[in-house]
Parts: C-alpha cells; structure tokens; sequence
C-alpha cells in the first residue's frame, strides 16, 4: 500500500477558487466540487485573500523616494565643501595669536582637548599647563 502524496496547488489557482468564493456566486462546496478540493481549504484561502487584500495597495507607483542623506554624491558633496571650509578656517586661524587660540580650548563632550588643540594649532601641553589646578580640600 502506497501513501498518497498531497497535491500542490499553485498560487494562480488559490486565487482563482478563493475570489470565486468571495464572489459568492455558488456555494464552498459546490466551489469545493467543481475544483476537486476540500471545502475547508476554499474556506482558507477565501479567509487568506480576505486578510491580505488591505496591503495589496500599499505600495505606491514610480520610484520610491532616496533619503537624502544617504545619497553618494550628496555624500562626497559635503564632504568637499567641509575639506574647503576647513582648510579656509586653518588659513584664518594662522593669523590669530597663540595665547588667542589657547582660549578658544575647552572640555567640550563631542570634541576631545587633543583635537581641538590639532584644529586651533596650539601644542596640547600648552593648554594645560595654562589651566589652573582644583584646590585641594
């Protein structure tokens, strides 16, 4: 005695048997019986359409938008334009004395003391040795 092997319906036909059901034309089973399938199964895929018809439209036509910030040229764009601000500002600062760019130094969180010394041009043990020590208690 063989096992009998499933049959495998395609996605084409699913939808055929299950938008007849929707239709409501003719009953599941005479549906179920013209198409040799199980009632319950035009039960289930009538219930899949039914469920996943609220997404068929949710995606909208023509190209879908590219953030611009994540754009490659947009990217190397400004990363020109802040190479030339900054090799602007370094020329500017040349003029500007030491003990003036020693000022301009402080704890700052998203900048370090070590690299704000390297942008302003003053030597980092300049900085400190120019900052009063805490008091002890």
């Amino acid at each position: 005695m063989s096992a009998a092997k499933r049959k495998v319906y395609g996605a084409a036909f699913k939808g055929k048997v299950g938008l007849e059901a929707i239709r409501g034309l003719k009953t599941i089973n005479e549906i179920a019986q013209e198409h040799g399938v199980h009632p319950a199964q035009v039960g289930q895929w009538k219930k899949a359409i039914l469920e996943q018809v609220g997404t068929l439209f949710e995606g909208k036509r023509g190209p879908q938008p590219i953030d611009a910030h994540s754009d490659p040229e947009h990217l190397y764009s400004e990363i020109g334009r802040l190479k030339v601000e900054l090799d602007w500002l370094k020329k500017k600062v040349r003029s500007v004395t030491v003990e003036t760019r020693r000022t301009w130094i402080a704890p700052n969180p998203s900048i370090s003391i070590q690299r704000q010394c390297h942008l302003a041009g003053v030597a980092r043990a300049t900085v400190y040795a120019q900052r009063p020590e805490k008091p002890l208690d």
